[in-house]
């Protein structure tokens, strides 16, 4: 278990899936904990319920990736309640897509806006807080790397833009002594797993595992990414896809 104790983390997107599986980990490695959510507040508190069950303190905040000035509030509103920050984990994102003539500019807009646009807002206003050994992670994803299918080409778009964001951020504030690096995961089993068993199927067959991931599997590389053992790792980009880029 990597040691995140006496730390305070923010994980963006963090009531479900991988981001409640990494907030969970981080409290299980001593990190006081606040995460945000937009509408399911009873899994919101469920989480911080497991954080606290760690006997870390935890916190959850409304905020509506979309809305940049949201998740700068929520940012500052974590130092508020709990003292400080020294790890972000930018998870909130969402997938669209289609046919490529049929895309709409407000498509492109609103992918951008989550995907890309928070990441960057929540990554600056943390980047004001944090001090020698801040920690800064975020969840893109394969597609990042490699499109899978046409239907992909927004989803893909948006996440290879935070490839450029991570290794820029990091070369600006490795002086600092904080790290920034990204984590892209493959299929993962969460509650937005596709229900369509050929869906399903075809991606499992696109890895060399056979076998979707976990979102534990997920939370453990974040959770070496945050601790002090990481200090030395920045600018980089970790897949975690069950050999789907191979």
């Amino acid at each position: 278990m990597a040691d995140s104790g006496a730390k305070v983390a923010l994980v963006t997107g963090g009531s479900r899936g991988i981001g409640a599986a990494i907030a969970t980990r981080l409290a299980a490695d001593g990190a006081d904990v606040a995460i945000t959510y937009v509408r399911d507040e009873e899994s919101a508190r469920t989480v911080v319920r497991r954080i606290e069950r760690s006997g870390r303190r935890g916190t959850a905040i409304r905020a509506d990736a979309a809305d940049a000035e949201a998740v700068v509030a929520a940012v500052n509103r974590t130092v508020t309640e709990l003292g400080r920050l020294d790890i972000l984990v930018n998870n909130a994102g969402i997938w669209d897509g289609g046919v490529f003539e049929d895309l709409t500019l407000a498509q492109f807009d609103g992918i951008i806006a989550v995907n890309v646009r928070s990441v960057f807002a929540a990554t600056q206003a943390a980047a004001r807080h944090m001090g020698d050994g801040g920690r800064i992670i975020t969840i893109g994803s394969c597609q990042g790397d490699r499109v899978s299918a046409a239907r992909q080409i927004l989803y893909a778009t948006s996440k290879s833009a935070l490839h450029g964001l991570t290794k820029g951020v990091a070369r600006h504030l490795g002086e600092r002594g904080i790290t920034v690096n990204l984590i892209a995961p493959g299929p993962i089993t969460t509650d937005m797993t596709p229900s369509d068993p050929q869906v399903v199927a075809d991606l499992k067959n696109g890895t060399v595992v056979g076998r979707f991931g976990t979102t534990e599997e997920i939370a453990a590389l974040a959770s070496y990414l945050a601790s002090p053992a990481a200090g030395f790792t920045t600018g980089a980009i970790f897949a975690v896809d069950g050999g789907t880029n191979i």
